[in-house]
């Protein structure tokens, strides 16, 4: 009895080793894959090229532009405009709506600038910022002109001697320790 109940438990061992391993397998090469392929190549310098690797990012032949040949190392990654998360539209339905992109969205090569946790530097404010800091000491200015012209005329509340009912009368101070 003991020993059928061992080789069961090594059977049941190695299915679900193996279950285990089919899933690992089917993980890594759905997510090996489309890695290898969204890695950027050499800079396109024929047509031929360039035609290439616009159907390698899925984009069409008169949209797609790589990035100057500067030594960078970009190679052939399409140049994209730089669009911070919070600056899509938060209502649209999103496939990872956290980030705001759709599955097979092309990120753009410095993409971890563009996201949500960090500051947005390509929001377009209604004020520029000489005017904010213009709007700032102003109300600075103001404020302290405000309390210099104040300190001329000081503020004290009316005192006058305690008035009693009687005169002469001394009303007795209660303590409670």
């Amino acid at each position: 009895m003991a020993v059928a109940g061992r080789f069961s438990q090594k059977l049941f061992r190695l299915s679900l080793l193996k279950n285990v391993r089919v899933l690992q397998k089917a993980y890594a090469s759905s997510f090996g894959d489309s890695t290898k392929r969204g890695m950027p190549g050499a800079y396109p310098k024929t047509e031929e090229e360039r035609i290439a690797a616009a159907k390698k990012y899925n984009i069409r032949v008169e949209d797609y532009e790589p990035y100057p040949d500067d030594g960078l190392g970009w190679g052939d990654y399409p140049k994209m405009e730089k669009i911070h998360q919070d600056s899509r539209d938060p209502h649209a339905d999103w496939d990872f709506p956290e980030e705001r992109r759709n599955y097979g969205e092309l990120l753009h090569i410095e993409e971890d600038f563009l996201k949500r946790y960090t500051p947005n530097s390509t929001k377009k404010y209604k004020y520029s910022h000489t005017q904010q800091a213009g709007m700032f000491f102003a109300v600075l200015g103001t404020l302290g002109f405000l309390f210099w012209l104040g300190s001329f005329y000081k503020f004290f509340p009316p005192v006058v001697p305690k008035q009693y009912p009687e005169n002469n009368r001394i009303i007795p101070e209660f303590k409670m320790f």
